[in-house]
């Protein structure tokens, strides 16, 4: 009885709401979140053990206890410390309708930590102040105070929100953010988010393993494999969860039968999956046992002509939304998202889909086994080819189309090149030398966050990157800022080349959802799959050995390129996007029209490479960025240069430093001036006291 008071008690203090349910018809939505840290695999107080699928708790093994208001990631005993929302892993969904106004107040509980929330693909248009990013867009949240966010869903789609402040993101601040036409659903909708998960250490850890060196039992933890040869950044892989759990495989292949998401369908009936990317370092493969998905979205602003696939590659950040038949026997099936790493075993996130009418049973189901007579179609691959045997076919998102034209930048042929600039922006690691911490970067620029948020205090800011200290071969640390006209067409050339290439990078651009309209691949071996040189179409220009050189100021090889005049453009109907991945030895063309004033962020959406500083900031439209509001908080460094009530000093006046030194200065002129000139004066009165003197004896 006792235990049921307890269970009750704590399901009760767990019921939070996200805020009033947010209906077609109104025009304003409003949502509560609260920041706080809280703990793995307890209930209240309560210690929870998995078995069977579900959870125990540890004083009494043969009652299982509720799951929903546990945070159960792969379901490890030891507690992890995580970052939460509204105390769940993901935070709860925001859901509105477009066009509505959102407004949601976020409570920072951390005791020792600053916060701040970026709703991740929506524009901000007329609001950059509301993109969430500390010391960019706003002040970090402190421990204990609140923000207001407000701002318009301006285009249906699938988003996300995310902590955007240090490593809180992989430690769990995150949750869906879903976008509707204003009328009635066609299907049923789900929501799919993965994530890769450690429960040992956090990427905090993990960034000063990566910087300092990662040791494990006195042997270095090396990093593991894609299929083409590219890295991925050592936060080992445990576990993946889907919607926050998963389970932990032991190295004999079995596993701690932790409990999984389950999605429930009826037969005959299809659902629409919403995938988000929420993971920190892996991109994973997404499959369901027995049925072909068929694509139909990404990153939303547009609908994608559908592909029917067998399985799906969802980068960090990314979102793909695609549609499912449920059209087979009524039962049990996987649903896996596994990484692409290559030589290892069980690295994957599963859940389960089960039929109306299905026993509530684990599935028994296997993946499709691709072969020569029926093989396997995967989107969005970072690389062109699967080795030989697999007998799985590539298609990459440059060769996606919309369902309609959106209008590409700069799109008429006609026009001339003048009115597009090209901008080269190399994403990589050019310093990776035994025994020196790792710096990655832009173009050999790695990023150091401002002192003050620069959209919102611009006449503060006082760092800048100095050009003496950057250039061709040479890495420099500064807030790397390119500035961009007022509603002129840009085309970025992601690329990632040179001695800094060797991981696939996915690029998130806060603000706009550019058109991508090419990319471009290595050479490999069609056998292997395997990388043998970088893409010629780009010049890395320093060292002549492009093996060696930084890439820092790339140009396409042939100078005749650019604009409209690089061959193979889709301009009629390529994909939109705001996050996509740049293939090592390869480059991604995008474009976007400037027509969002702000101060925009792009980086790696891989957490551990944006806290090494491949991160830079687009100031778009500088004399057209919208005022924040009047209260609008500040923040920034405070430097002392009062006297204290005891010290003897010069009196400031709020000058500079600067202005000190030379005040100073002047007084010590002035009284050496002062004594001088008392010196000369007595002497000429001991010279005349003396001349007086002789001139009396000379009388007598």
């Amino acid at each position: 009885m006792y235990l049921l008071l307890q269970i009750l008690l704590t399901l009760a203090c767990h019921a939070h709401t996200v805020g009033a349910t947010c209906l077609m018809t109104d025009d304003t939505c409003e949502f509560w979140l609260e920041i706080e840290h809280h703990l793995t695999m307890r209930l209240g107080k309560m210690a929870v053990f998995a078995a069977n699928g579900k959870l125990y708790n540890v004083t009494n093994q043969t009652i299982a206890v509720p799951i929903e208001n546990v945070i159960t990631a792969d379901g490890w005993e030891d507690a992890r410390l995580v970052t939460v929302v509204n105390k769940a892993m993901p935070g709860p969904p925001i859901e509105v309708y477009e066009g509505q106004k959102v407004i949601v107040h976020v409570k920072n509980l951390l005791t020792n930590e600053g916060t701040s929330i970026h709703w991740h693909g929506l524009h901000q248009i007329g609001t950059p102040w509301m993109d969430g990013v500390p010391f960019v867009t706003q002040c970090p949240i402190g421990p204990g105070q609140q923000f207001t966010y407000k701002f318009v869903a301006d285009s249906v789609g699938t988003y996300w929100y995310h902590s955007h402040t240090g490593t809180q993101m992989s430690m769990g601040a995150f949750g869906a953010f879903i976008v509707r036409e204003r009328k009635p659903l066609e299907m049923e909708e789900f929501i799919m988010m993965i994530q890769d998960w450690n429960h040992d250490m956090d990427a905090d850890l993990v960034h000063a393993k990566l910087l300092y060196g990662n040791y494990v039992n006195r042997t270095e933890v090396l990093q593991t494999m894609s299929l083409e040869g590219a890295h991925f950044s050592n936060l080992p892989f445990q576990s993946g969860l889907i919607n926050g759990r998963g389970r932990y495989y032991y190295p004999d292949g079995s596993n701690n039968q932790a409990p999984l998401t389950v999605y429930k369908v009826n037969a005959s009936s299809s659902y629409r999956f919403r995938v988000v990317g929420a993971g920190s370092v892996y991109p994973f493969r997404v499959s369901i046992d027995g049925h072909p998905i068929t694509l139909v979205a990404s990153d939303g602003y547009c609908e994608l002509q559908p592909v029917v696939v067998e399985s799906i590659i969802v980068n960090e950040g990314e979102r793909y939304d695609f549609v499912v038949a449920a059209n087979q026997t009524v039962g049990n099936y996987w649903i896996r998202a596994v990484t692409l790493e290559v030589n290892v075993q069980n690295h994957v996130a599963e859940a389960i889909l089960r039929y109306e009418g299905a026993p509530d049973e684990e599935p028994k189901t296997s993946r499709k086994n691709c072969t020569a007579n029926d093989r396997c179609l995967v989107v969005n691959c970072p690389f062109s080819y699967y080795p030989d045997g697999a007998f799985t076919d590539c298609v990459n998102l440059g060769q996606l189309k919309t369902t309609v034209g959106h209008s590409t930048p700069g799109g008429n042929r006609t026009q001339t090149e003048d009115n597009i600039e090209d901008v080269f922006l190399n994403f990589a690691f050019p310093i990776r030398i035994s025994q020196s911490p790792i710096h990655g970067g832009v173009s050999g620029r790695t990023f150091m966050f401002p002192t003050v948020p620069v959209l919102t205090q611009p006449q503060e800011v006082t760092t800048a990157c100095n050009n003496d200290e950057c250039g061709d071969e040479k890495v420099c640390k500064c807030p790397y800022t390119i500035n961009l006209e007022y509603n002129r067409v840009y085309q970025f050339v992601f690329l990632n080349m040179g001695v800094g290439k060797g991981w696939a990078h996915p690029i998130h651009m806060h603000g706009h959802s550019f058109h991508v309209v090419k990319m471009g691949f290595p050479t490999y071996n069609e056998t292997t799959g395997k990388v043998l040189h970088d893409n010629l179409d780009i010049a890395c220009r320093g060292n002549p050995d492009r093996e060696k050189s930084y890439c820092n100021t790339a140009s396409w090889a042939n100078s005749s390129w650019g604009g409209n005049t690089v061959p193979g453009l889709e301009l009629e109907l390529p994909p939109v996007k705001d996050t996509i991945t740049v293939p090592t030895g390869g480059y991604v063309v995008v474009r976007i029209r400037t027509d969002n004033p702000g101060v925009w962020l792009m980086h790696c959406h891989i957490e551990l490479h944006m806290l090494d500083g491949m991160v830079l900031m687009l100031n778009e439209s500088f004399g057209h960025h919208p005022p924040p509001p009047s209260d609008f908080p500040k923040c920034g460094d405070f430097l002392y240069t009062g006297k204290l009530k005891n010290e003897i000093d010069v009196p400031n006046n709020g000058g500079s430093d600067e202005d000190q030194i030379a005040i100073r200065t002047f007084w010590i002129v002035v009284g050496c001036l002062i004594a001088l000139a008392v010196i000369q004066f007595f002497i000429l009165f001991l010279c005349m006291c003396r001349l007086c003197s002789r001139t009396k004896k000379a009388k007598l």
